[in-house]
C-alpha cells in the first residue's frame, strides 16, 4: 500500500508543453490510491484537455473562478480547494507561474488556491534551458524554498525548442517516486520497528475441536495499519482471523496456538522498539490432545487443562529498550486489576477494556478504552471506532519517542 493511499492531491497545471504529461501523472496518483483534484490555468488547456483530466481523476476540472458558460454559475472556492488538499503539486510550473507564486500575483484560480493551501506544496518546473538558468528563475526557486515549498528539479533531455539540456519537467513516474520518498522520510515513526500481536489463539482438543475465544483480530490489525501509515516497520503476529493486510510495511506471521505465538514473539522481540500485545491469548490448553476425533460416547466429558505461557509477562522480564504495551479485558475491579498487570508484567502502558462498557470488547467495530501508564496516570477515552483507538495508541508511542 502506497503512502499516498487515501491522500487528497491538488494538481495545478500551468501553460507549458509539458502539460501533456499530466494525464499520466493523474493516472499514477489514482493508481497509488490518491484522490486527485485538478486546477488548470487557461493557457494550459491548449496542451491538454480538461475532459481528459476529468475522466482520469473522476472529478470536475477547474480553470476559472466561475464557469462563464453557465447562466447560474457558482463560484469555484479557491479557499476550499486549498484547504481540502493533503498535498499540492504544480506541474508543469512555468517561469511565469513561478514568478506569480513568488510575488503573490494572484490573477488566476491556480495561484489563488496555492496562496490558500495549508499543505505541503511541490513544484515541478518546466521551461527552456536558458529560462531555467536565468537569474530571475533561480531567484524564484530560492524564494519558493524559503516559503517551505519543495522543488522537484527539472531533468535534462530534449526540449521543445530543439535544444537539449536541463529544463525538462521530471517524468511523471519520477515525480510520484519523489513525493512518496519525501513523505516517507518525514513520517514520525520512520525507522522504528513495532511488534504487534492480534486475534485469538486456538488450543486443540482433538483434530477438529479447540478451545478459543471471540476475538476478531480487528483491534490488532487496526493498530498495525496505523503504525505502518506512520512509517513504522510492523511485525504482526496473528492468530486465526479473517482480517487482511496488504501494506508493504507489515510482515504478517500467522500462528494458531499460544505456544506458537509465544515462540514467534520471542523470535522477534529483541529486534523491535515497541511491542503491543493486543491478542486474546488462551490462558489454558488441554494437557492431552487426542490424535483422533473424540466420539460422543457419554453424557459428560472432562478435559484436563494446564496454563499456557504468559507471553506479555515473559516479554516484560527480558525487555531492555522496548516500549511495552499490554491490553487488559476486565469485568470487575478494572482499574486495580490493570494497575496490578502493569507492575507484574513490567509494562509502560496498558490499554484497559471493560466488558461493562457498551460497544467495547470482541466482535464490535468500536472500542472504549482507558489508558494507564507505568506511573498510574489514568486517561479514560470516549467510545470510538477501533481504527480511531489505534490512532490514539500510536499517538502515545509518538509522544514517547519525541519527548
Amino acid at each position: 500500500m502506497s503512502v499516498l493511499n487515501g491522500k487528497k492531491i491538488l494538481l495545478g497545471i500551468s501553460g507549458g508543453i509539458a502539460a501533456y504529461k499530466t494525464a499520466s501523472l493523474v493516472r499514477l496518483f489514482i493508481k497509488a490510491g490518491a484522490h486527485v483534484q485538478v486546477i488548470m490555468t487557461p493557457a494550459s488547456k491548449d496542451f491538454v484537455t480538461p475532459l481528459t483530466l476529468s475522466t482520469l481523476s473522476k472529478n470536475p476540472v477547474y480553470s476559472s473562478f466561475y464557469n462563464e458558460e453557465e447562466q447560474d454559475a457558482e463560484w469555484n472556492n479557491h479557499v476550499e480547494l486549498g484547504l481540502w488538499a493533503d498535498l499540492m503539486i504544480i506541474a508543469p510550473a512555468t517561469a511565469n507561474t513561478l514568478s506569480k507564486m513568488t510575488n503573490g500575483n494572484c490573477d488566476n484560480l491556480l495561484i489563488a488556491s496555492y496562496l490558500s493551501a495549508k499543505c505541503p506544496v511541490y513544484v515541478a518546473p518546466a521551461m527552456d534551458l536558458d529560462m531555467y538558468k536565468h537569474p530571475s528563475t533561480l531567484a524564484s526557486f530560492s524564494a519558493l524554498k524559503s516559503f517551505g515549498n519543495t522543488i522537484i528539479s527539472a531533468e535534462s533531455g530534449e526540449l521543445a525548442s530543439g535544444l537539449s539540456g536541463e529544463g525538462r519537467m521530471a517524468e511523471p513516474e519520477n515525480i510520484v517516486a519523489f513525493i512518496i520518498a519525501d513523505f516517507e522520510s518525514k513520517l514520525p515513526l520512520k525507522g522504528k520497528k513495532i511488534l504487534i500481536t492480534a486475534g485469538p489463539t486456538y488450543e486443540a482438543i482433538d483434530p477438529v475441536r479447540f478451545i478459543g475465544n471471540h476475538s476478531s483480530g480487528k483491534m490488532g490489525f487496526d493498530i498495525a495499519h496505523s503504525a505502518a501509515k506512520l512509517g513504522a516497520e510492523v511485525i504482526l503476529i496473528s492468530g486465526p482471523t479473517n482480517c487482511k493486510s496488504n501494506h508493504s510495511l507489515i510482515k504478517l506471521i500467522s500462528v494458531v496456538s499460544a505456544q506458537e505465538m509465544y515462540d514467534a514473539c520471542h523470535t522477534y522481540f529483541a529486534q523491535v522498539d515497541v511491542a503491543i500485545a493486543a491478542a486474546a491469548v488462551a490462558d489454558y490448553r488441554p494437557i492431552n490432545v487426542a490424535t483422533q476425533k473424540i466420539k460422543k460416547a457419554s453424557d459428560q466429558f472432562t478435559i484436563e487443562l494446564e496454563k499456557t505461557k504468559d507471553i506479555l509477562l515473559s516479554l516484560g522480564q527480558i525487555k531492555e529498550k522496548q516500549f511495552l504495551i499490554g491490553f487488559a479485558l476486565e469485568t470487575e475491579n478494572e482499574i486495580e486489576n490493570a494497575k496490578g498487570k502493569i507492575q507484574k508484567k513490567n509494562l509502560d502502558l496498558i490499554v484497559l477494556n471493560s466488558l461493562q462498557d457498551e460497544g467495547a470488547g470482541f466482535k464490535t467495530a468500536t472500542n472504549k478504552v482507558t489508558f494507564i501508564d507505568r506511573e498510574f496516570n489514568i486517561e479514560p477515552m470516549e467510545l470510538k471506532s477501533k481504527d480511531a483507538v489505534a490512532d490514539d495508541i500510536l499517538n502515545k508511542i509518538k509522544a514517547y519517542f519525541h519527548e
